[in-house]
């Protein structure tokens, strides 16, 4: 069989669906991508990742965020001409403008697709005209639909609820789930005077990163010795907060890193307080490691912690909650952490491992 894979990012694809396109093509299928022409060496190299496992590549211009009706239009064509020429058996699509607009392309040349919606992102925040216009497309987009992927329940009774498609074209995933053989487990790290946190992902609102600034600062103004390391690059207004914290001494800011590992390593607890998610899998990497996890009540977070027993839920937006159980962390002993992050490599283990992912997907798939 002939797959066409539609994404916005050839990192992602090859980090994130690597195993299931090296599974597809062991079991006899050509499997082919449609990725965004970026010359950033980052994606450069993951797309000679993609080809190392016999994937080829169709390499088009596109603007991955913001909607340009020009734009927009020309990328739709872009996929129109090249489903039309690869004539694949079926088409996968992951993100939103993949999701539309190869959705609209799939539809009127009656190829059979799948969608992926990895989360719902600002789009579905609020009721505002965006949702109404994402929505309204997404109706036309999906309604041909073989089935839809979701990698939390929520965003599924959200689409499912806004009649975009039927409950039972829809399959929910254990996320992407997580490559337990790169992300082992790691001893936890000896006991110390200074309980090191670690964030990994964008310094921005949305991820909760002024909730956690502000509990780091009260902790330590409180006498708890705690450090903060951030992995991730930034939105440009945090720059200044940055430097400030840095200052202060107990933020050690890292910028963008390629293997996450050493910092996870290192790390006493993992936080994302964050706004919204599909699956996190920041949390499920640490979580693999052996780490305690804290992060959202909300779904996409919630799923990857036994509250109490891995980790713990805070409230979203609230400082004041996050404060409560990051100094709960503070003042645990070595043993118990220790038994928190266990506890967590054997929920990964017994949940989200990416082969059970891969395995699940495949035989949906096949139905």
């Amino acid at each position: 069989m002939k797959i066409l894979i539609i994404c916005n990012y050839s990192s992602g694809l090859y980090k994130f669906r690597g195993m299931l396109i090296q599974e597809l093509i062991k079991q006899g299928h050509t499997v082919r991508a449609i990725v965004p022409k970026l010359e950033d060496p980052n994606e450069i190299k993951e797309e000679n990742n993609l080809k190392k496992l016999h994937c080829g590549l169709k390499r088009i211009p596109m603007e991955r965020r913001g909607m340009n009706p020009v734009h927009d239009a020309k990328l739709m064509f872009e996929y129109y001409k090249t489903v039309k020429k690869l004539q694949p058996d079926l088409v996968l699509t992951y993100t939103i403008k993949p999701n539309i607009y190869g959705g609209f392309v799939c539809r009127l040349l009656k190829v059979p697709y799948a969608v992926n919606i990895t989360g719902l992102g600002t789009a579905f925040q609020g009721n505002g005209l965006l949702r109404h216009l994402v929505t309204a497309m997404y109706k036309v987009a999906l309604k041909k639909a073989k089935m839809v992927f979701f990698e939390n329940a929520e965003n599924r009774d959200i689409i499912v609820e806004a009649r975009i498609i039927p409950k039972e074209k829809t399959h929910v995933l254990a996320g992407a789930g997580v490559d337990l053989e790169h992300f082992k487990y790691s001893p936890y790290p000896k006991d110390s005077e200074i309980t090191r946190f670690l964030f990994v992902g964008r310094v921005m609102q949305e991820k909760g990163i002024d909730e956690l600034f502000q509990t780091m600062q009260r902790l330590n103004k409180e006498g708890y010795k705690c450090m903060l390391d951030v992995v991730g690059g930034f939105e440009e207004n945090y720059s200044e907060k940055i430097r400030k914290y840095e200052r202060e001494g107990w933020l050690h800011y890292l910028g963008y890193q390629e293997d996450v590992r050493p910092f996870i390593e290192k790390c006493h607890c993992f936080v994302l307080p964050s706004w919204h998610e599909g699956m996190a899998n920041t949390n499920l990497e640490c979580s693999a490691m052996g780490r305690p996890i804290i992060t959202s009540n909300i779904h996409g977070c919630l799923e990857a912690v036994e509250n109490g027993v891995t980790g713990y839920l805070c409230e979203k937006q609230n400082p004041e909650d996050l404060y409560r159980i990051m100094k709960k962390i503070c003042e645990l002993s070595y043993e118990e952490r220790k038994a928190m992050g266990l506890a967590g490599r054997k929920r990964m283990e017994d949940i989200f491992d990416k082969k059970k992912v891969v395995s699940d997907t495949i035989e949906v798939l096949k139905k």
